[in-house]
């Protein structure tokens, strides 16, 4: 399949898109744009940016093109030579798994905008990009000629994102022989010294896990915005992540920890995802769901190592790294959903709501949950084994043992390699925190204890969240954490509180909350329709949505500091 990439008009943000296939004597063939992207597990409905699309022979014929479903089209070929099919695809989003076109830039993540011959995913394709001739290319693919590039088969295509613009600022190091690319696009005042130090940091212990990194070259293809923005999307040889604001980035009080944290988190990935998989997605099918219970590996696991891996590598210190801690803590118990759908379950369903919330209090989080397992499943195996072996383990037996040997993960290999490294039968953690739902602070402060570690969670500082038992955004309540005085009192999600106790509200809740917490209180609101509706609360000293913090017990026995050392890796 050869692929020619082109536009007319930037301003536009059209990109015009030029597929060329042989037909091979068929009566018709079957082009399909993918479902979804690899890195959000959710169904996409990419071909709704899709203007226009025709099709025609080898002379330049129209040939009859139908769309069959949301993204597949059939086009009737009868005694023709070549296909050659012509669309466009409007380019205006700008975060780490989009496409988008302006008169700076042309960034394109394949897999949303590529339509493929659904006979031909295993031949080489070809992509041509025709691009004014001041601009440069970052991409993870060979190229044999000027703006020309191969991929030995449509997933290789598709998985390999790129940046075109003539003012990238580029620098590299080399690791382990493998040649480290960093890209940024927009407004950055890079300081290569210190970036190269601390991506070095973070690489270097996630190649002792798995013993070998897996490509020659990695490219990190940063999008810097002008706005907040956080984001990043793995691939097997590059990373997309879109970072902002600008001024921001490079501030050790600003997101220059946002910055080393996305970097640690998409690089596991290249290991952990990208070729450690679920079963379920070997091959990966781009037309459907491919549904896996798994995330608490892919995403799971990857978060707790990406942090844990710039601890290690010294990018973070004890301050850095319990702040992320802390912050997977409250995630977790600040989230009521997290006991009512398993991690399991909640993997199962980003198929189907994706990654948003949904109906209040319903799942838990991949990510958070996933994290938090990893790191009880690592104490538990150092434990089992006599601090012979880590979940590090667990994860080069994936690595040797199944990807290299071409198998996908299940379930049971996980649950499997887990409990050979802990010389254990951890059935009743599997059935109480990955595929249950049961109170994670008995094995989290067991976990903690053995590394000399003590978590306190303390009430969160917004007075309203602590003892009232709301989120909210500006007036508007986001979240109801159950039996809480808030829920008793008939608060219910989109209500927006407008008076306290006869006094308007000026996002002031808080304050006026705590001065009246000594008796009743009446609340005056509006629900999602408009309706008036009053509320009346009795506050506690009980409190609801959390604050942590961690720190290192001050009588450390000589066996926790023994743990503690080989836990953290020096």
């Amino acid at each position: 399949m050869k692929y020619i990439v082109s536009y007319s008009n930037a301003n536009s943000h059209y990109v015009d898109i030029q597929l060329e296939v042989n037909v091979d004597a068929s009566e018709k063939l079957k082009f399909q744009l993918p479902a979804w992207r690899p890195g959000r597990y959710e169904l996409g409905n990419f071909a709704k940016n899709i203007q226009k699309l025709a099709a025609f022979d080898e002379n330049g014929e129209r040939l009859e093109a139908n769309k069959r479903t949301k993204d597949l089209w059939e086009v009737q070929c009868t005694g023709k030579s070549k296909v050659v099919l012509k669309y466009n695809y409007f380019a205006n989003d700008l975060n780490a798994g989009s496409t988008f076109l302006d008169a700076n830039q042309l960034y394109m993540n394949p897999v949303n905008c590529l339509i493929y011959d659904v006979e031909k995913t295993e031949e080489v394709c070809e992509l041509h990009l025709e691009l004014p001739k001041e601009y440069k290319v970052a991409i993870a693919l060979p190229q044999p000629n000027k703006n020309v590039f191969t991929a030995k088969n449509y997933d290789e295509l598709v998985d390999s994102p790129f940046i075109a613009s003539a003012s990238m600022q580029h620098h590299s190091f080399k690791l382990s022989g493998t040649l480290f690319h960093l890209w940024f696009q927009g407004e950055f005042k890079p300081d290569w010294t210190v970036l190269e130090k601390d991506f070095i940091g973070f690489t270097k212990p996630q190649i002792e896990i798995f013993g070998d990194f897996p490509t020659e070259e990695y490219h990190y293809l940063f999008q810097i915005l002008p706005h907040s923005a956080y984001h990043g999307v793995e691939h097997s040889a590059s990373t997309v992540i879109a970072l902002g604001p600008s001024y921001n980035i490079l501030k050790k009080e600003g997101r220059y920890e946002d910055l080393l944290g996305v970097s640690s988190h998409e690089l596991f990935h290249t290991w952990n995802v990208k070729r450690i998989r679920p079963i379920e997605m070997i091959p990966y099918n781009f037309s459907k769901e491919n549904y896996s219970k798994l995330g608490y590996l892919s995403e799971g696991a990857t978060t707790w190592y990406g942090d844990l891996m710039l601890y290690r590598g010294r990018a973070f210190d004890d301050v850095a790294f319990f702040k992320t801690f802390c912050q997977k803590l409250e995630r977790h118990y600040n989230n009521p959903g997290s006991s009512n759908m398993s991690v399991a379950d909640s993997s199962f369903d980003t198929w189907l709501d994706g990654y948003v919330m949904g109906v209040p209090n319903r799942k838990s989080s991949i990510y958070i949950e996933g994290a938090l397992n990893t790191f009880m499943l690592d104490v538990e195996i150092r434990k089992g084994s006599n601090g012979e072996k880590s979940f590090d383990n667990v994860l080069r037996a994936f690595y040797d043992n199944y990807y290299k040997k071409g198998r996908g993960i299940s379930e049971n290999d996980y649950k499997s390699e887990v409990e050979k490294c802990a010389g254990k039968d951890l059935s009743e953690f599997f059935s109480s925190y990955i595929n249950g739902v049961k109170d994670y602070t008995d094995q989290l402060e067991k976990a903690l204890d053995y590394i000399g570690l003590e978590m306190k969670r303390n009430p969160s500082p917004v007075f309203y969240e602590a003892y009232l038992g709301v989120k909210m955004v500006e007036n508007k309540v986001m979240i109801v954490f159950p039996d809480s005085p808030a829920e008793k009192g008939g608060v219910s999600v989109n209500d927006e509180i407008v008076i306290i106790n006869g006094y308007k509200i000026n996002n002031d809740l808080s304050q006026w909350l705590e001065y009246f917490s000594d008796g009743v209180i009446s609340m005056g609101a509006f629900d999602q329709h408009g309706g008036a509706k009053r509320i009346v609360v009795n506050l506690t000293d009980e409190f609801y949505f959390s604050k942590f913090e961690l720190s290192w017990k001050l009588d450390l026995s000589a066996k926790q500091e023994e743990n503690r050392k080989a836990w953290r890796g020096y």
